[in-house]
């Protein structure tokens, strides 16, 4: 899913089940190089962490992990088994209180290498349900012959205990679920941001448990996964705000690093801001090219004239701040539901048409599929149940991100309604406030980071030329950063390789996954 400031709480799951087609490019002229074996040991656990890496996961059945309808249907059959893993809630204090980490398992269906752990990003996408998805995508593929395919849902996400939880399903529903003023309609008082913690707290089981679920604490989740799983190196593929998580788990344990894909890049050099503005500026370069492949129809919503597409279509939207139009069975389609709506299609060029779509219904006064668009990759099932992707999102990222005073949270906003105006609810920035700045804990994570690691294996960076989130020159540095090699994708769409809709994609990937052989220098697939 994007990168640790996610818009709109976009759920990067879906993202894996829209077909692409893909071809192979032409790579560069230098051969592939493999890496030499590794066979340095492991750093040792600290004495007091032990038992956790000593622990045996008992798997078992997977329905039990399920909390949507998606997951209930998903989880059935014998295919998967689930498993808990206890870690710390804090490593300062490993005799304390303890989390319960969700794990999932497809065993590989040849000679097993070992096991390849899996992040779908976010932060606060469900690994278990990521994993199901891409045990379809690659069933046939070298990587799942050879590895246990294992997905996690982090701690605070989805399974796991304890669960970030700030708003019931009903609030949800209404849209009274807001968590950011960045790229939305809206204003907050100090007092607004303080209950909104207070609220997370008493749901999530105290502040303690809002403090604890920063990516740093989330990779030394991941050390212990490894050991547990029986594996002396880690393996891992993450995308979006996974290459963060596998980054800092690199910077962590080099000495336990076997190999790492990271698809989708954040950039680890930039900081809170300045990504941020790279991402908006990327999503208004996707809108922008959306609007003119829609303009060739005659009955294209946004107009004939792709320049003028962002007003057109900020006057179709800000009405909706005041009024919302009726989007079936009984529901409405507020301003803030249907832009991330749109936002969540622009993640994959293939779903530019249901973006069209649902543009010409709010033109008609009807908001169904941009409701859909918006509640299907947050999270709400068919029955109206809804995961914790939202509220882990907001936890991870008050616990990852740079704070910010309100002068500097209105001055964000007003740069990025420049990046992106099509997101510009027109209102100003009066009333900007850091949902976060409340928060119990300082941030843990700082920036840059994982900059010329001593000792990491070869990595492979996946990086696509029209990613809208995480946008392509942050694939470029995380390569650059960790002396890794990089695979660049021509295309229009935010990440690939769990998807594995491409052919040329998924070859070099397992080709690095199975046999350590990073592409030659210049490689390049292409996206159709």
């Amino acid at each position: 899913m994007a990168t640790g400031n996610t818009l709109k709480h976009t759920s990067v799951l879906a993202l894996l089940l829209v077909p692409v087609l893909a071809a192979c490019g032409t790579p560069g002229s230098a051969p592939a190089q493999a890496q030499p074996p590794e066979t340095s040991a492991p750093d040792k656990p600290p004495a007091e962490l032990q038992r956790f890496y000593d622990q045996k996961l008992a798997f078992g059945p997977c329905a039990e992990y399920a909390i949507t309808a998606t997951e209930k249907k998903a989880f059935v059959g014998d295919s998967f088994q689930c498993a808990r893993l206890k870690v710390p809630l804090d490593y300062d204090a490993p005799e304390g209180e303890t989390a319960q980490l969700a794990v999932l398992r497809m065993p590989a269906r040849g000679k097993k290498i070992g096991s390849l752990v899996t992040n779908p990003g976010g932060p606060g996408g469900a690994g278990l349900l990521s994993a199901v998805a891409m045990s379809l995508t690659l069933k046939k593929s070298p990587t799942t012959e050879r590895f246990d395919l294992i997905g996690f849902d982090p701690r605070g996400v989805g399974a796991s205990t304890p669960a970030i939880k700030c708003f019931t399903d009903a609030e949800q529903d209404r849209a009274d679920n807001q968590t950011t003023l960045i790229g939305s309609a809206g204003q907050w008082t100090e007092r607004d941001t303080r209950q909104l913690v207070d609220k997370c707290a008493d749901a999530s089981g105290g502040k303690d448990s809002l403090a604890a679920v920063g990516t740093r604490d989330v990779a030394r989740d991941l050390d212990v996964l490894r050991a547990a799983l029986g594996d002396d190196k880690l393996t891992y593929a993450g995308q979006s705000y996974g290459t963060r998580l596998g980054a800092v788990y690199a910077e962590m344990f080099p000495a336990n690093v076997r190999a790492m894909v990271f698809d989708g890049a954040v950039d680890p050099k930039l900081g809170t801001v300045e990504r941020r503005k790279t991402q908006y500026a990327g999503f208004q370069r996707a809108f922008e090219k959306m609007a003119a492949a829609c303009a060739a129809d005659p009955g294209c919503p946004l107009g004939k004239d792709p320049a003028k597409a962002t007003k057109v279509f900020q006057d179709l939207m800000r009405p909706l701040i005041d009024k919302p139009v009726p989007a079936g069975k009984g529901r409405e389609l507020t301003y803030n539901q249907g832009t991330a709506g749109v936002i969540s299609g622009l993640y994959v060029s293939a779903q530019w048409p249901a973006i069209i779509k649902g543009i010409a219904e709010v033109k008609q006064g009807r908001g169904e599929t941009l409701l859909a668009l918006a509640e299907g990759f947050a999270g709400r099932d068919e029955t109206g149940k809804w995961n914790n992707f939202g509220p882990a999102n907001y936890a991870i990222n008050c616990m990852d991100e740079q704070r910010r005073t309100p002068e500097r949270e209105a001055d964000l906003r007003a740069q990025l309604n420049k990046a992106a105006p099509f997101l510009d609810p027109g209102q100003g920035v009066k009333g900007t406030r850091d949902g976060c700045e409340h928060w119990p804990a300082k941030p843990t994570m700082d920036y840059p980071y994982a900059d010329q690691i001593k000792g990491l294996p070869k990595t492979l960076t996946v990086s696509i030329t029209g990613d809208p989130s995480t946008p392509y020159d942050g694939g470029v540095s995380l390569a650059k950063s960790l002396g890794g090699s990089l695979l660049t994708v021509d295309g229009e769409q935010h990440t690939v390789v769990q998807g594995g809709t491409s052919p040329c994609v998924n070859d070099i990937v397992a080709d690095y996954l199975v046999n350590l052989k990073t592409p030659a220098d210049g490689a390049r697939c292409k996206l159709k």
